[in-house]
């Protein structure tokens, strides 16, 4: 799940105008020339975009008869221009495609399959949580290029200081340890978020989840899930417990506040790693300290999986997938992956691209220890979209101007739109 990203829509709109109808621009290569391939890009374009685009000229040297149209889209405008283009057969010949993304678009044809291809060649060398997070309806549409997953951040140094000599285990240990460092050093201990997607560690530390897609049942207003989002509004009031902000920049002000030591603990991923290292209470990077976060009544601990897959375009013609296949399999290769993790500081998709030099980070050696606790989404196309709701009543519960139970049942009303052949 990145964020941060950010584009202006004009550099994004002539940007896309350039490379229109990427993945059927087949005209364009002479026949005696290389094929081109057009790459949509949904990284971040200041800290990660030249990482990826240096690999995508070195890949072109390594290949003569390949070009690489490479095209950085903001990641927030990706998902629907990718849509659009590929329903009108003009989209990019690959896309780096969210991990949400990847059946959504398998499910409308668009993706090409990927099992048997040069692409997978390596199959067996990546987590296989990850290549099942790309399948839909027992078929693999994206190889992992970087994944990434929640985990509980801490100032070392403010805990010492307060006394605190391990992570909280639970979230009720949290609550403890932020009372503690507010009355020991006068930080706050913990800030939480109201996005949706910070809050799905809640209900897998009760066992359950916004559906249980498998029965095909809407579990997002059950008895645990009511539990879940208990424990998570409990957590925006107390001693040591940041009051809830609901504004437009809250992911900013609960970054900013971490980085630079005016709050002890927050939950974030691995693709802040950079970000954190700017700040003041970083500048030594072992005083960041990452543990998994914290479990719920049932003992279990965990937090979405993430990440981004590299997925071919099924209306390309035999050409450009088999140039893009090609590609694929050289982006998501162990030596490129270890590029990418030592320049952008993301985690790789497979473990033998995890070297001394890449686990010489303590940022990414830190998110690794957390991944075994990453649980992979269910293949169901419609599984990120069912965020959105919570994403409109968490703020306005969070924020008292909405109960639980209400706002539950407004979340619950909207998901059974969204999936209407689940029950309640």
């Amino acid at each position: 799940m990145r964020r941060g990203i950010a584009a202006t829509a004009l550099v994004a709109s002539l940007a896309l105008a350039a490379t229109a109808c990427g993945g059927s621009d087949s005209g364009s290569d002479k026949s005696d020339g290389p094929t081109t391939i057009t790459w949509w890009d949904t990284s971040n374009a200041t800290n990660e975009a030249p990482t990826y685009k240096a690999l995508a000229q070195q890949f072109e040297k390594a290949n003569p008869d390949i070009k690489v149209k490479y095209v950085n889209v903001p990641f927030d405008q990706a998902q629907n221009k990718f849509d659009t283009a590929a329903g009108s057969k003009g989209a990019p010949d690959i896309l780096r495609s969210e991990v949400g993304w990847t059946p959504a678009f398998a499910k409308k044809g668009f993706f090409l399959p990927l099992d048997g291809t040069e692409a997978l060649a390596e199959q067996a060398k990546f987590q296989p949580s990850l290549i099942e997070q790309a399948k839909f309806d027992g078929k693999t549409y994206g190889v992992p290029l970087v994944t990434d997953t929640l985990a509980l951040v801490y100032n070392k140094a403010l805990y010492k200081k307060a006394g605190i000599t391990e992570a909280p285990k639970t979230w009720d240990d949290l609550k403890k340890a932020a009372a503690t460092i507010k009355q020991k050093t006068g930080v706050d201990g913990y800030w939480g978020s109201t996005q949706a997607y910070y809050a799905q560690s809640f209900l897998y530390g009760e066992g359950t989840d916004t559906v249980d897609a498998s029965a095909k049942k809407i579990t997002v207003n059950s008895v645990a899930a009511q539990k879940a989002y208990g424990t998570w509004q409990g957590l925006f009031s107390g001693k040591g417990l940041h009051k809830a902000d609901t504004t437009a920049d809250a992911y900013a002000h609960i970054q900013d506040a971490f980085v630079n030591g005016k709050v002890a603990s927050i939950v974030q991923g691995p693709w802040e790693i950079t970000n954190f290292y700017k700040g003041s209470a970083f500048t030594d990077k072992t005083n960041l300290g990452i543990a998994t976060v914290p479990a719920g009544s049932t003992g279990k601990a965990g937090a979405p999986t993430g990440g981004h897959n590299l997925s071919v375009y099924a209306g390309s013609d035999k050409a450009h997938q088999t140039a893009s296949l090609k590609f694929v399999k050289f982006m998501t290769s162990a030596a490129s992956q270890a590029t990418i993790a030592l320049k952008n500081s993301t985690l790789p998709t497979r473990d033998d691209a995890y070297t001394s030099a890449v686990k010489a980070d303590p940022g990414i050696a830190g998110y690794q220890t957390v991944l075994a606790a990453a649980q992979p989404r269910p293949a169901l196309p419609e599984y990120s979209s069912l965020w959105g709701p919570l994403d409109t009543e968490l703020p306005k519960i969070a924020g008292g101007k909405e109960p639980l139970d209400k706002g539950l049942s407004n979340v619950e009303l909207a998901i059974a739109k969204l999936v209407p052949d689940f029950s309640k």
